[in-house]
């Protein structure tokens, strides 16, 4: 099956980071102190199963979920227990690790379970995969239509995920095979035009062209099978199905994964091997730029990913560190009246519009204020699915559960708005808006 994305948007960005001809050779990088974050997981209810002090091995359960004590997350690295960071009303923001010299070589070993599905949700890898509708980790009492599992990352600089596949072929068969016995529907794989990979048996093979967001899994779905009301479709990365696979034959995981430190303000961008929850101090040491002024060091994508600061730490889906300038501390001559050569925009009132192809560095500005809604069909631009984002934004906003059920609601998650964030002229935090509305709704309905 071949599927073409027609709208959508790529951005081009200074600082890629060159694609390495395998990964045998990338340098690893040894974190300082590794952190998992609940909060990276929608839909996890966390209980603390530690406390500071303790040691423990890479595969250790650090917190559960609260209402399934089945699904845990798990320590990626041997060491011992720094801290459980509490926020206000005692809400955990984190879990702490000092990795033990060399433990980023420990595989995450496993006690066997009474069947492989909790065996998943012990070692953490059920917490890796996401339930649509409303974008959190999937409830193991729902029988999922199908499975997707999407082969590439599409946003700007992204790593390329079949590197970290290369050469499992036999873990992508055998997570296919274990998937399969999760759903009564099938498993879709979908890949870029001209993968090196190779299709998986047992799977549905769907290649995939066009802008981003044509790497996310809404627009996947949306344009093979999409998700209506009263069903239930899981989705993950092929990083997770090789670790589930990883599983599946040897009973154990292994915690290095690759990740790309990339952007305008890194002096040499790269991929690196590392953990997850990698402290991002590790990661930047030597690749930044040896110039004035404030950064922004974002745990993921531009769009879609968090300010972290230089001693924050790497967050879920683990796979890249980005660097721009913050733009606080730019004085702009003429300000907004200057004519943009060197802006980013999809407006044709700045010129740097016509010079898209060209890669660009920009900052963390909004270069506005927030103002009322302006229904222009901006959204309808950059969103590949058939969906009227703005009137779902609405219904959201106004929390009309019968409107956004009939607006589509259950097809989207927030990474879907990050292009129309980007574009919106009105400056509204859209992927915000949008997880706040499936959290009510979840609330509500179930």
């Amino acid at each position: 099956m071949h599927i073409k994305i027609k709208k959508g948007l790529d951005i081009n960005l200074q600082g890629v980071a060159a694609k390495p001809q395998s990964v045998s050779g990338l340098a690893q990088v040894m974190p300082e102190l590794v952190a998992v974050y609940p909060d990276d997981f929608p839909g996890f209810v966390p209980k603390v199963s530690v406390k500071e002090g303790d040691t423990v091995k890479a595969g250790d359960p650090l917190l559960f979920h609260k209402l399934n004590p089945e699904i845990k997350l798990v320590s990626p690295v041997s060491g011992t227990v720094k801290a459980v960071v509490r926020g206000e009303r005692r809400k955990i923001i984190r879990v702490e690790v000092v990795p033990e010299p060399a433990s980023a070589q420990d595989r995450l070993m496993f006690a066997p379970a009474a069947d492989f599905k909790t065996a998943i949700m012990n070692s953490g890898l059920w917490c890796m995969m996401r339930q649509r509708p409303y974008d959190v980790v999937p409830d193991p009492s729902k029988q999922p239509r199908d499975i997707f599992v999407t082969a590439f990352d599409s946003s700007p600089l992204a790593p390329h995920l079949e590197l970290a596949v290369a050469d499992a072929d036999a873990e992508l068969a055998a997570g296919v095979q274990a998937l399969k016995a999760l759903t009564a529907g099938k498993v879709y794989i979908c890949v870029p035009e001209g993968t090196p990979l190779k299709p998986v048996a047992g799977a549905e093979w769907v290649t995939v062209s066009g802008p981003h967001p044509c790497g996310n899994p809404g627009p996947q779905i949306a344009a093979v099978a999409p998700v209506n009301k009263g069903e239930t479709v899981w989705t993950l990365d092929i990083v997770t199905l090789s670790k589930i696979g990883q599983l599946a034959m040897k009973k154990s995981v292994s915690p290095v994964g690759i990740v790309t430190v990339a952007g305008p303000e890194v002096a040499h961008p790269e991929y690196v091997k590392t953990v997850a929850g990698a402290d991002v101090a590790s990661l930047l040491k030597g690749r930044m730029n040896a110039v004035d002024g404030k950064r922004r060091v974002i745990s993921g994508s531009v769009l879609t990913g968090e300010s972290v600061g230089e001693n924050g730490f790497l967050h879920y889906p683990y796979r890249q560190i980005s660097v721009i300038r913050d733009g606080s501390d730019v004085d702009e001559f003429m300000g907004w009246a200057n004519p943009g050569f060197n802006k980013l925009s999809t407006k044709r009132s700045v010129l740097g519009h016509f010079f898209g192809r060209r890669r660009f560095s920009p900052d963390a500005r909004i270069n506005g204020g927030h103002r009322a809604m302006i229904l222009s069909g901006e959204y309808d631009r950059v969103l590949p699915m058939d969906i009227m984002g703005e009137y779902l934004v609405k219904a959201i906003l106004s929390r009309d559960i019968d409107r956004m059920e009939q607006l589509g609601i259950y097809e989207v998650a927030p990474e879907d708005f990050a292009l129309p964030e980007f574009v919106d002229t009105s400056k509204l935090e859209l992927q915000k808006i949008v997880r706040e509305g499936l959290d009510y709704l979840r609330r509500e309905v179930e």
